[in-house]
């Protein structure tokens, strides 16, 4: 699965369009990032810009638009409302999917040392990249600001961690870094009331509430002379009550910048608890910006828990279901192509529609059916491999609530949620067979002319010719990992949908047989014999077990059928 990241440099111009448009485009420049909001604020004079993609072309594009500020934007002249030390003030990656935060930190640490070697800026690392617990608050590096920085650049002990220590007059300082995902959440009351909004506000942020005292009814002030706090519920969630004149109602306006520690459901749930102590209720939320699918799928999943239901339903269905739990469509429609991260770059993708897994079935057939050499028997035996895990799938989600079988619930949500797992890598594999294939044909389609020409393209179609075989490799390997699951089902599963079990396994079988085919026909162009005498190997056996399973699995289901 592709990873994902997110990139959100604030530079110091907010007022000028030209001057943002010249940085955005440098950005939309590179290809596989997807620009997906610029906010610039007046007062501020600041813009906040955000863009996603995979790694290596977002380090690309902020690269670019680090090295444009720097072109345009004159930090002699600049003055605004918000703290900031550079031309490009802050730039942050943030993990979207598929990717640690140490990966995302290594990436960040990439970033910095190409922009401190090559723009001549004083970099600082922050968060989960800092170099020392001293520099992970962006508010401590910051302090001083952009006036500040001559005499900080001289102090040893705020030495850049990359760049030279040597004050940059017309571009500053840049802070580059790595964290959480922020999530702005507000959530719906009945009451029209700032005060009773806040009152929820102080209940759940990690900050609380200022302690005051009961005689005098002023702040309590500590030892060090600071007011005292009774803290919130939630860890890493910033809150305050407001009046939206739109809506004619009040919200608690959040921002969650720990969804690790504190997820949106859980937030959610904490704003209904202490709207119902003090009597009110939260009729719905709304999110502002994007959120990752991640996001959306454990809110799910977390609702169907609390009704004892099979989590192990499609995306589609556990999205619908934290929509609905949370009341995310109470004053707009949600949207899940605009809301979510990864459906956003799915729908502005231009190959998209042309993936097969998005086609319906008439279409597919059709497909396979043209006089195009693909989609070919890769793609069908993984796709097969999907259908049969599926059936399997289905028989766990009805025997989570078959009647009298209420206390098993989880034991086949959790079976359920494992297929749901195979289905999707398998459905992956549908495309990135016919991906391979291509690979391969364009490798043959290299110029052959001189001897490094000749070189090149025979490296390359090994190279392709290897990829082609491994994808068929690993669907057989999810097909065949499937039998686990259809076994389990129909020997524990709901009695009446044996026979879908059964279907299952001539699937699975089918699927792993398939790509048994497409892995050794592959295997014959490549010159490594070590790896073809390995997979070819692995082949065999897998096909030989799955037809031992196959025919165990249809004996138990035909022994129950009394056939």
């Amino acid at each position: 699965m592709k990873q994902l990241i997110e990139c959100v440099p604030n530079f110091s111009e907010g007022r000028d369009p030209q001057v943002i448009k010249q940085i955005t485009d440098v950005i939309e420049s590179v290809e596989g990032v997807k620009l997906l909001d610029v906010d610039p604020g007046h007062a501020t004079n600041r813009t906040v810009v955000t863009f996603v993609g995979e790694p290596a072309p977002v380090i690309k594009a902020a690269f670019l638009a680090i090295q444009k500020a720097c072109e345009v934007i004159d930090m002699r002249s600049h003055t605004g409302e918000h703290p900031r030390m550079g031309a490009t003030d802050v730039c942050p990656l943030i993990p979207i999917a598929n990717i640690s935060m140490e990966e995302t930190a290594e990436w960040a640490r990439r970033l910095a040392e190409s922009v401190g070697r090559e723009l001549d800026i004083p970099v600082y690392l922050y968060e989960a990249a800092a170099t020392s617990p001293e520099r992970k608050n962006l508010a401590v590096i910051r302090a001083g600001e952009y006036e500040g920085l001559p005499e900080k650049l001289k102090n040893p002990e705020w030495k850049p961690d990359f760049g030279e220590a040597r004050f940059n007059a017309k571009s500053g300082a840049t802070v580059i870094g790595a964290r959480d995902f922020l999530i702005a959440f507000n959530v719906n009351l009945n009451t029209t009331s700032v005060r009773r909004a806040n009152s929820i506000a102080f209940d759940v942020r990690e900050i609380g509430r200022v302690v005051n005292d009961p005689a005098t009814g002023k702040p309590l002030k500590g030892a060090d002379g600071e007011p005292v706090r009774q803290p919130g519920e939630l860890k890493g969630v910033k809150g305050i009550g407001w009046f939206i004149e739109e809506y004619g109602i009040a919200q608690i306006s959040m921002n969650i910048t720990d969804v690790q520690a504190t997820p949106l459901h859980i937030a959610f749930e904490a704003c209904c608890r202490s709207a119902d102590r003090r009597g009110m209720r939260v009729s719905g939320s709304e999110l502002v910006g994007l959120v990752p699918l991640s996001v959306m799928l454990d809110a799910g999943k977390y609702f169907l828990n609390k009704q004892q239901r099979s989590v192990g339903v499609s995306d589609k269905e556990l999205i619908k279901i934290a929509v609905k739990s949370m009341g995310l469509d109470e004053l707009a429609p949600f949207d899940p192509a605009r809301k979510i991260i990864e459906y956003n770059l799915e729908a502005s993708n231009p190959d998209g529609a042309k993936k097969l897994v998005n086609l319906d079935l008439v279409s597919f057939a059709d497909e396979t059916a043209s006089e195009s050499v693909a989609p070919g028997g890769g793609s069908i035996a993984a796709y097969v491999g999907a259908l049969g895990v599926s059936l399997a799938t289905m028989v766990a989600n009805i025997s989570s609530h078959k009647r009298g079988w209420d206390d098993r619930w989880a034991e086949f949500s959790e079976a359920a949620e494992r297929g749901q797992k195979l289905k999707a890598a398998l459905l992956y594999a549908v495309d990135e067979d016919t991906a391979a294939f291509n690979a391969v044909m364009d490798a043959f389609g290299l110029p052959k002319g001189t001897a490094d020409e000749k070189t090149a393209r025979k490296a390359a179609i090994q190279l392709a010719t290897i990829g082609a075989t491994e994808i068929p490799l690993k669907a057989m390997r999810l097909a065949f990992h499937s039998f686990n699951l259809i076994r389990e089902m129909v020997e524990k599963g709901n009695p009446n949908s044996i026979t879908d079990g059964a279907v299952g396994a001539l699937c699975a079988r089918a699927a792993v047989r398939g790509c048994a085919l497409n892995v050794k026909v592959n295997a014959v162009g490549i010159d490594d014999k070590v790896y073809v005498e390995k997979v070819l190997a692995e082949a065999n056996e897998l096909s030989a077990k799955a037809d031992q399973l196959e025919a165990e699995i249809i004996k138990v289901v035909q022994e129950k059928m009394g056939v």
